[in-house]
């Protein structure tokens, strides 16, 4: 199954177009109540369950889900916000197949397992009466949601009102939405199962998505050939800030260079060359000098520039010299440099990539993320503007391109926020664009790998951590003619 990431909208076109081409909206319900069960069967023993139907067809999926589970042997019954005489449509015909115990909502006795079929991504206001009371009351561990857990916006992943339930399993639909891949949503989510309803991947293709979960599906990594030497590899050139403020970048260099450049280069003010040198072996060092930057950008093909970089007058001359610079190779702006650019003023070119946090976005891009709905929506926006790849870094971090395709990387642990893990990232990309892949494939990839090794490595992770686990991962990714043995 692909990794496109749909809209609430685009559901209810594919549900639409499924139906039109003589698929019966009731089938799509039948199916998906069964993909409820099979994923709560795989993972739970019969145990006294109550399933929370709501009005829709949302609604329609848990009757679905009740009757199946009750076949089953479940000691089950339904809890209903509408009475059943009152449903419509497919719900109603889901609800009269159902010959369990119905109870109004709230009213049973308490369950061990609750199914939230209440309301599905597509909800547009707060919970409230008895279903805001469930939500606030139910532990997550307890609840299993169809499509997502009931007061969650579907499109925003926020919660609609004071409270939403949440979930240690959530079943949805055709593909992930956007509550299901950012923050909080994806936390109050659980667990999450992507069912096939009998949608066509050309029927979701028609929906023209731009969205996607980040995955390497989506992008090809720069495998060398047999005969491939280090100068084909390309040249990955770093800057360093100054004396005592060299670590930073040493930490992108290395990044750059396990990515697979040929080589790579530190760009060192006179006073830390002595400093980077007593760190430095297989990364090259070189004195900045009158025209260095000029050159580097001319010569190299990744130039990174910001890790401790510094943000006097003459940073800012030196980091224009490089963007300024005709015929230039793409540049990787990241921390010092976003800050020496900020407000961003003008264009940068399709291939660079801006690599800022939270903080470094807003001043960046002052009210952009304000008056953005989502962080997607925010770092499309920024690219658009800057005319350049923008990767907006968090625990739902946004790769976005300036013609508007979008990715959100899911991978990752909470310990990567440490020290030097965003110079880490930085060097990544810079290493894969050194080695031709374009900005924002580059970004996707370094994000998914950056993210992958922090799992690997788990509690106790610094970034220097980072770059030594990125072999073993590589190692899974790599056609089996480059497989190696020793660093699986």
């Amino acid at each position: 199954m692909t990794k496109e990431i749909i809209s609430t909208e685009q559901m209810r076109a594919i549900d639409a177009a499924c139906a039109g081409a003589g698929t019966p909206t009731r089938v799509l319900m039948e199916n998906a109540g069964q993909a409820v069960v099979h994923a709560i069967t795989d993972r739970f023993a019969p145990q006294p369950t109550a399933v929370l139907c709501g009005p829709g067809n949302n609604g329609g999926d848990g009757w679905v889900a009740a009757r199946l589970l009750r076949e089953r042997g479940w000691p089950v019954w339904v809890e209903t916000l509408t009475p059943r005489d009152s449903l419509q449509g497919d719900s109603a015909e889901a609800a009269r197949a159902f010959g369990g115990d119905v109870r109004a909502l709230g009213d049973g006795a308490p369950a061990e397992l609750y199914v939230d079929a209440l309301f599905g991504a597509g909800l547009s206001r707060p919970l409230e009466g008895e279903a805001l009371r469930l939500a606030q009351r139910l532990p997550a561990e307890c609840v299993v949601a169809v499509d997502v857990p009931s007061g969650l916006d579907g499109d925003t992943a926020q919660a609609l009102g004071e409270a939403c339930f949440r979930a240690v399993l959530t079943v949805t639909f055709v593909r992930k939405k956007p509550a299901h891949v950012l923050m909080p949503g994806r936390v109050l989510c659980g667990e999450i199962v992507v069912a096939d309803i009998g949608a066509s991947d050309e029927t979701v293709a028609a929906q023209h998505v731009a969205l996607w979960e980040n995955d390497p599906a989506l992008w090809t990594l720069p495998w060398p050939d047999d005969d491939t030497h280090k100068h084909v590899r390309g040249h990955a050139v770093v800057a360093s800030g100054g004396r005592a403020r060299t670590g930073a970048a040493r930490l992108s260099a290395r990044a750059a260079l396990r990515m697979g450049a040929g080589l790579v280069t530190v760009l060192s003010p006179t006073d830390a060359v002595a400093e980077n040198a007593a760190q430095l072996t297989a990364v090259m060092l070189r004195e900045v000098s009158e025209g260095a930057y000029a050159d580097a950008a001319r010569n190299a093909q990744a130039l990174l520039i910001g890790p401790a970089f510094g943000t006097t007058n003459a940073h800012y001359d030196l980091l224009s010299s490089a963007i300024n610079t005709n015929g230039r190779c793409p540049l990787v702006l990241d921390a010092d440099a976003i800050t020496l650019l900020s407000p961003l003023t003008h264009g940068l070119e399709a291939d660079d990539v801006l690599t800022p946090h939270v903080g470094e976005f807003r001043r960046a891009f002052p009210g952009v993320l304000s008056a953005s709905e989502t962080r997607v929506d925010a770092a499309r926006a920024a690219a658009r503007y800057a005319r350049c790849v923008v990767l907006l870094k968090g625990p739902d971090t946004v790769i976005a391109a300036p013609d508007g395709r979008a990715v959100v990387n899911t991978t990752g642990t909470a310990f990567l926020a440490t020290a030097g893990s965003g110079d880490v990232l930085a060097g990544f990309i810079a290493g894969l664009m050194a080695q031709g892949m374009s900005g924002f494939d580059a970004a996707c990839a370094g994000a998914w790998l950056h993210g992958r090794c922090g799992e690997l490595a788990g509690p106790g992770l610094i970034a220097e951590d980072l770059s030594e686990i990125l072999p073993a991962i590589l190692n899974t990714l790599a056609p089996n003619r480059l497989r190696g043995g020793l660093l699986d």
